[in-house]
Formats: C-alpha cells, sequence, structure tokens
C-alpha cells in the first residue's frame, strides 16, 4: 500500500494495525488519526495516546461530533452507519490531502457476526481492512498482540457511548455523560469489563460473570446503587446474563 492513514481508536484491533503498518512500512509512510468524540471517553483518548508512545508515529486527532449528524439522536437501528459515513469520508478528504492512497481501519472477522452497519459504510468507501482480509480474528489479534509485547493485549473491548441506548430512544449530551460516569466509577472499582445500558431512568449494568459475586458483595453494592442513583439513575439492575458485545442488537434478531 506503500503509505497508508490507520483510523486509530487506541483499542486492541487498531493498535495491532498500526504496529503491523508500521513494520511494514515504516513510520513516515504512516498517519495515525483519532477522532475526539463526546460518544468517546477522555479515558479512552488516554489510553490511545499511551499505546502509540514509542512507535514514533505522526498521530493526529480530529474533532467528531456525531450528535450534528441529521437523524443520529434518534437512535434508529441504522445509527452505526451515518456515523461511520460521516467519519471516514473526513479521513478519507485527509488522506488525500496528505497525498495518502489508503484509509484502513481495524475491523476482523468476529465484526461480520453481530449487525454492524458501519461496515457498508466502509465497503462504500474503499476503506481497506487488512486484519480482516488477513483472516485474523479476535483471539488472534489479542494472541499476536501479546507476542508482540504490545500494551491494548489485554485491554477490555470497547464500543461508543452511543451502544448502550437501545434503538429508538433519544441520545443526548445527558444522558451520554451519565453513562460515561457511571461506567467510570465501576472502572475505578477494578471491574474489568463494564458497560452501563442506559434505560432513561433505569441502569442495566452487565459484568464478566466471575466479576459478579464481587459487586453483590454488601457495601459495594450498596456502593454503586448510591452513586449511580446520586448521578441520575432511579434503578440499578445487574445483568444476570453478563456481559456480551452488542446486547442491544438482540432485540434485532
Amino acid at each position: 500500500m506503500a503509505k497508508v492513514l490507520v483510523a486509530y481508536s487506541g483499542g486492541v484491533d487498531s493498535t495491532l494495525l498500526l504496529k503491523a503498518a508500521v513494520e511494514a512500512l515504516g513510520i513516515n509512510n504512516v498517519l495515525a488519526v483519532t477522532a475526539l468524540s463526546p460518544l468517546y471517553p477522555e479515558r479512552e483518548l488516554r489510553g490511545a495516546k499511551r499505546a502509540i508512545e514509542g512507535m514514533g508515529v505522526r498521530h493526529l486527532l480530529v474533532e467528531s461530533n456525531e450528535m450534528e449528524i441529521p437523524g443520529f439522536s434518534k437512535n434508529p437501528p441504522n445509527r452505526c452507519y451515518y456515523c461511520k459515513r460521516q467519519l471516514f469520508q473526513e479521513l478519507m478528504d485527509l488522506a488525500r490531502k496528505e497525498g495518502i492512497p489508503f484509509v484502513v481501519e481495524g475491523s476482523t472477522l468476529d465484526d461480520e457476526k453481530d449487525h454492524r452497519p458501519g461496515k457498508i459504510a466502509i465497503q462504500e468507501l474503499g476503506i481497506r481492512s487488512p486484519l480482516k482480509e488477513a483472516m485474523f480474528t479476535k483471539e488472534d489479534v489479542r494472541e499476536l498482540s501479546r507476542h508482540l509485547g504490545l500494551p491494548t493485549w489485554d485491554k477490555p473491548s470497547f464500543a461508543c457511548l452511543a451502544s448502550r441506548f437501545p434503538y429508538g430512544e433519544e441520545i443526548t449530551p445527558e444522558a451520554l455523560k451519565r453513562v460515561d460516569r457511571a461506567e467510570a466509577f465501576l472502572f475505578g472499582l477494578g471491574f474489568k469489563q463494564v458497560r452501563v445500558r442506559h434505560y432513561q431512568s433505569l441502569a442495566r449494568i452487565e459484568l464478566l460473570q466471575g466479576e459478579m459475586g464481587r459487586l453483590m458483595e454488601g457495601s459495594l453494592r450498596e456502593k454503586v446503587v448510591s452513586h449511580l442513583k446520586e448521578i441520575g439513575y432511579r434503578y440499578v439492575t445487574l445483568d444476570l446474563q453478563g456481559f456480551r458485545s452488542g446486547s442491544m442488537n438482540e432485540v434485532l434478531s
């Protein structure tokens, strides 16, 4: 590909993709770009900056306010299409200005198994997905990342905060901040994988099954309930199925 712009979120997949691009093409032929968005918490940006340290690659930040996309806040089932279409169009425009022929992103084979309308936008725009083209699964990515000593190899998976809302429920800046605060609090308590699904006044917490028992310990449970009510939730629930990526898509099947 000679030169590439890597859509870089700081997650497990995009960090391995960036590492591979730097090794294959050299740091002067790779540009990493991260979107600053109300859908991604500040802690994710800090993690992205930490993960890229030491690679020596040029890193740009671009503003991306999905809340301004017509219809986005209404949260339709194809919400992700409009979000990805706008973001990757902006990345393509930037790549052209930089004289870079390819924009690449970190999807894997496993992303084909879930409802991901954003992949249609990626295909329409001609964005390349080298990990998927190389037949990599999420497990492959983590194993190779561990082998290469990348700090993200065991990083919890993350999806944008809009994925915490049931389809059809309006997404607002205030609600996004509430979800962010709730998840940050749980991560701060040491839980490894967290989702707080937002249903107006109700929070549905998803944790790894092995961590559920810890939450239910008396004092910690009371602490979590108290904090989530303090930030605006009236009801606080624990999902007994535990964490699973894309649980909001279960209503679509």
